[in-house]
């Protein structure tokens, strides 16, 4: 087994052993803790997909997330309701049912806003996604239908067959085990062929159009899947909280997966759940002392741009061996 290996291994295990502890001790806030890692990560996840493989820093994947969010809010209040949506369909507190939802639209979103913004690069690619983020956030504020700036509450936890989901554990499970399949799809794209060539777009377009592979399909593809796991992790997290609101969908989501994934190590297997599980034991160590912790958040990250270009898992694991 590889140190990396090794790495990530330690850091699923623990992921895993700290709720069991806490639930054992009578805390289950820090079983919401570590369920709140799980989904940042599996948000961060599908960010690092676009971000870590394909080179692609969106300002955007908070409009992925916020669908994800709403989609469970939406579909949660109309099954208390009883009142049916567009066109006479009827909601649903099923889980299972609110991520495909919450994944397909995710879906079309990401190809969407990616048909238009994979056509530029740089600076310019990351303007028009942080663009199109906005304008999903500001018509979130302007609906009144389902709670406009003041967001949406979802009286009872959505539920899933056979687990008793309002119960901490139980629901960190849930979170725990999808986070593992994202992040083992994640490993399967990137040793495939599409993986392959989605990195080479990265390093070189145009090397790769000559051996007759297209980038932007390839581009586009990476990131409509991107946002597909982005999206799932929003009805997590919507669920997590019995909540969702316009916050999810503003660019400052956006940049918080960013900085997970940076923190953790771009285009790393468990990079993401690294920056998640450091954020959260920053935002909850120093952010009861002290309003300003994310001032000495940014010191962390400045030390590890500068010198850790690899992220922790870089300085745990070492020089990483893929693309």
């Amino acid at each position: 087994m590889s140190r990396e290996n090794l790495v990530n291994l330690i850091l699923a295990l623990a992921l895993l052993a700290v709720p069991f502890a806490a639930n054992a001790v009578g805390q289950p806030f820090y079983v919401t803790l570590a369920t709140r890692v799980a989904i940042l990560a599996l948000a961060a996840t599908g960010l690092n997909l676009a971000l870590g493989l394909g080179g692609l820093v969106s300002f955007g994947h908070a409009a992925f997330f916020g669908i994800g969010g709403y989609v469970a809010g939406i579909l949660a209040t109309h099954s208390f309701s009883g009142e049916p949506l567009l066109f006479g369909l009827p909601g649903t507190n099923q889980m299972w049912v609110i991520w495909i939802v919450a994944v397909l639209l995710a879906g079309l979103l990401g190809l969407a806003i990616g048909a238009i913004s994979l056509r530029t690069s740089g600076v310019y690619f990351i303007m028009i996604t942080l663009a199109f983020a906005q304008m999903v956030y500001y018509f979130a504020v302007s609906w009144p239908a389902y709670g406009g700036e003041d967001g949406l509450s979802i009286l009872v936890r959505n539920q899933f067959p056979g687990v008793m989901t309002m119960r901490p554990l139980s629901f960190f499970l849930i979170c725990y085990v999808v986070l593992l399949v994202a992040i083992g799809l994640f490993a399967l794209i990137r040793a495939s062929r599409f993986g392959t060539a989605l990195q080479a777009a990265r390093q070189n377009e145009v090397r790769v159009a000559t051996v007759g592979i297209q980038p932007y399909r390839i581009r586009l593809t990476g990131f409509a899947i991107s946002a597909m796991m982005t999206g799932l992790a929003g009805a997590l997290f919507a669920d997590l909280n019995r909540f969702v609101s316009p916050s999810m969908l503003s660019w400052h989501m956006s940049g918080e997966l960013i900085v997970l994934i940076v923190l953790g190590g771009t285009g790393r297997l468990f990079g993401p759940l690294a920056g998640a599980a450091l954020y959260v034991a920053f935002e909850y160590a120093l952010g009861g002392i002290t309003e300003r912790w994310q001032f000495f958040l940014g010191l962390i990250l400045l030390v590890v741009v500068l010198f850790a270009r690899g992220g922790l898992l870089g300085l745990l694991a070492g020089k990483a061996r893929h693309g």
